[in-house]
């Protein structure tokens, strides 16, 4: 484990536990972004929030193409939920897993450095929640592309993604708004892959098929991991525990606060809005 700043910090830190459970796609992006914008005006903690997708939903990363990528018809038959994220990465399909997000300061000691060191803190946090379910996960390190991939997130991991046996147990996604890191990312208890390459555009079928085979073989959920029923309250409480023993956290179960409830509106209706859908991530 590598020693960070928090080696040895007495004083323990408060963040908010925020819980959503379940809410439809437009929703649950709104709050993460709420959450962000909160906190840059120094309305709320430090927060880790955990929350669930009714109906499953395919959410594509900020600079995807919806018209190019994905098959509207098929995301209508399947009835699958829709949505551009505010982060980048590629198209995720969040049904049987836990989705988690973390939102903090640029210069939190969590968050300092850049990108990727903050990667690896988190990271390091998940995995250690994960191994502490008996998980044996190690942490990626990004590896070049050699051939063809599919728009789907899980296709391949990058630095500090967590995967087991080399196939990827979690994908996450970060940007950085009014000083303000977000991050957010699927836990994945057990893979759902004829739904995501059925509406995820191919040349042909025989890509489709391939790449979906290819696809098996580079993610994994933790059922496939730990052989057994796994349960979400499981993952939020050993991550939660890991958050809390490598990083000095005191965490505070609360709801949203009244700035953040106020902002939900405009929010929720500019992701179910088809202008952001549809637009090209300028």
């Amino acid at each position: 484990m590598p020693a960070f700043i928090f080696k040895g910090r007495k004083k323990m830190e408060k963040w908010r536990l925020l819980d959503t459970g379940t809410a439809d796609p437009f929703t649950n992006m709104a709050i993460d972004e709420a959450i962000l914008w909160e906190h840059a005006a120094g309305g709320n903690l430090p927060t880790l929030r955990f929350y669930a997708w009714d109906p499953p939903t395919i959410s594509l990363g900020y600079f995807q193409r919806a018209d190019k990528e994905i098959d509207l018809e098929a995301v209508a038959r399947r009835n699958l939920g829709l949505v551009r994220r505010l982060t980048g990465g590629r198209a995720v399909l969040h049904h049987h897993e836990v989705t988690y997000s973390v939102v903090a300061r640029e210069d939190h000691p969590l968050m300092q450095g850049g990108v990727l060191p903050s990667y690896l803190r988190l990271a390091n946090a998940l995995a250690q929640g994960l191994r502490n379910m008996g998980a044996p996960v190690e942490l990626a390190s990004g590896k070049k592309r050699a051939e063809r991939t599919s728009a789907a997130c899980f296709d391949a991991p990058s630095w500090y993604e967590i995967t087991w046996e080399g196939k990827k147990i979690i994908g996450s996604a970060q940007t950085r708004k009014g000083g303000v890191v977000l991050q957010h990312g699927s836990i994945i208890i057990k893979l759902n892959v004829e739904d995501l390459f059925a509406v995820l555009k191919m040349p042909n079928e025989a890509v489709r098929e391939r790449l979906k085979e290819k696809f098996l073989h580079q993610a994994a959920g933790l059922e496939d991991v730990l052989n057994r029923p796994v349960y979400p309250e499981e993952i939020k409480g050993h991550i939660l525990n890991a958050f809390r023993e490598l990083y000095n956290m005191e965490f505070v179960s609360e709801g949203l606060t009244p700035g953040e409830e106020a902002r939900l509106p405009e929010l929720r209706a500019k992701y179910a809005s088809p202008q952001w859908l549809f637009k090209h991530g300028e």
